[in-house]
């Protein structure tokens, strides 16, 4: 059994906010260089290099990628051989998003209720989404989440009868619908299965996988470069300018569901895709 401070894990999620926030990660550099590459319109191209002076601006002078700094989505692997002590971890991980908002100069964005909409200055509570897993490992990823693309997302409760042509056409739905709205050029996450919760939350994570990184699984794998070359002919493009590049990948989980189901949610982001990784 080991066990963890809770205060570490307040310290590494401050330091991911204001991270994440500020920096790009390494897939989603590397995909805006190449689409800069091979993006065949010449205003698709200039939007390209202005996202890409903006980065750099960003991170030269420490200030956000975006105004909209996100509402704070956590994802905790927790190991089962891990004990905690200290603060609730559920504590411990908000005190890590107040820190983080409030020392990287960070716009806050939530509200307290959905109706009464009083902001509650600090950007808590977070998003948090817990997993038991082997091990004595805690891996911790913050994915900031901006509300452009988050409310052009989508659940559709198919039949089975559909199949995967009627998941092809949800998906292609929720995108042509995001239009510009979601800051093309974008990451499409998709959760295919499950219940109609559980297929958001597969839909979610997705985004966080390495834009460079396919499905393990056969079909999945072939499903997502075909709805990527499928999103990238809409013409959408940068900005939703029109242009070869309105997705830079789409990455799809799956998970067992009924057999009288077919849920499947698209969570599209925009094209920071703003997440930062640490194993503690």
């Amino acid at each position: 059994m080991r066990t963890i401070d809770t205060s570490i894990v307040t310290q590494n999620v401050k330091e991911m906010c204001i991270e994440a926030n500020h920096y790009l990660a390494p897939d989603m550099t590397k995909a805006l260089a190449s689409a800069l590459k091979t993006e065949e319109s010449p205003l698709g191209k200039q939007i390209l290099g202005q996202l890409e002076e903006n980065l750099e601006i960003a991170g030269a002078d420490m200030i956000p990628i975006c105004q909209d700094t996100g509402m704070a989505v956590v994802f905790l692997e927790i190991g089962q051989d891990v004990h905690f002590e200290g603060a609730l971890l559920e504590d411990a991980v908000n005190e890590g998003v107040r820190q983080g908002y409030a020392e990287g100069f960070l716009r806050k964005s939530v509200v307290s209720d959905p109706i009464e909409r009083e902001n509650t200055k600090d950007n808590t509570p977070a998003i948090i989404h817990y997993e038991i897993v082997p091990g004595s490992d805690v891996k911790i990823t913050v994915a900031p989440k901006g509300f452009g693309s988050e409310n052009m997302s989508r659940v559709f409760m198919l039949k089975p009868a559909d199949g995967i042509e009627g998941v092809k056409s949800a998906i292609l739905t929720a995108v042509k619908d995001a239009g510009p709205n979601a800051c093309p050029p974008m990451v499409v996450g998709v959760g295919i299965g499950g219940t109609f919760e559980k297929c958001a939350i597969l839909a979610k994570k997705a985004l966080t996988r390495p834009v460079d990184v396919r499905s393990d699984i056969p079909y999945v794998k072939e499903l997502e470069q075909e709805l990527l070359e499928k999103i990238n002919r809409s013409g959408i493009g940068p900005g939703g300018l029109g242009g070869t590049t309105t997705a830079l990948a789409v990455n799809i989980n799956t998970y067992p569901t009924h057999i009288a189901g077919l849920p499947v949610a698209v969570n599209i982001c925009c094209h920071v895709n703003r997440h930062a990784v640490r194993v503690i």
